[in-house]
């Protein structure tokens, strides 16, 4: 698998049988520029998690390119597909299920949302959104979410020791000054056997 981060939460996936963008948003950066994409997934409606003022012409520019989304994104944008928990799916040669369904709480005060996590390839790559939401699968790569409003530093380590997978990624990165510091942490207390690798923006890594 082949993965491109675009800072954030926004992730290409390759994996050989399918080109598969994750959360396009408003903090992420070079995605507008992709062709050949066989599909485009929304984990959530929040803003860093979906542009919509770029997403038309992304879509437009990839025709050919399911578009899927959770429950609570649905309602406000057109022709896509909804992903809804126990869902499953393929995107080329590239089986995919939908776990989770719930955004993790902010606040007792902010209204809880639908997130739809997408375990992608029987485990090869498991995109959590914004939720610690531990799928049945052995995962082999995880997207980490390394800082966030709802999100503490002990919690994704408890969340990447559940999951334990051979390489984790830390993604939804933007809110942190320092996201070296998430990622120093996460590599003291990794569970044995887990990578912990911070990908370049923009580049595509072999994973």
């Amino acid at each position: 698998m082949r993965v491109v981060h675009f800072g954030h939460a926004c992730v290409l996936l390759d994996t050989g049988d399918a080109r598969i963008l994750i959360d396009p948003g408003t903090f992420s950066a070079g995605f507008e520029e992709l062709t050949d994409l066989d599909a485009v997934l929304i984990t959530h409606q929040h803003f860093d998690h979906l542009d919509t003022e770029r997403l038309p012409a992304l879509l437009e520019a990839n025709p050919q390119a399911q578009f899927i989304v959770d429950e609570g994104t649905a309602p406000t944008v057109e022709n896509a597909a909804v992903a809804r928990p126990g869902d499953t799916f393929k995107i080329g040669g590239t089986g995919v299920r939908v776990v989770g369904g719930q955004h993790a709480i902010i606040h007792e005060d902010i209204p809880g949302i639908p997130n739809a996590g997408y375990v992608i390839g029987d485990g090869a790559f498991y995109h959590p959104g914004d939720s610690l939401f531990v799928p049945d699968e052995d995962v082999d790569v995880l997207g980490l979410p390394a800082g966030a409003p709802w999100l503490r530093t002990g919690e994704a380590v408890d969340f990447m020791r559940a999951v334990k997978p051979r390489v984790a990624v830390p993604i939804h990165e933007k809110t942190l000054s320092s996201p070296q510091m998430a990622v120093r942490f996460f590599d003291m207390l990794k569970p044995e056997g887990t990578d912990v690798r911070l990908l370049t923006p923009g580049e595509e890594t072999a994973v």
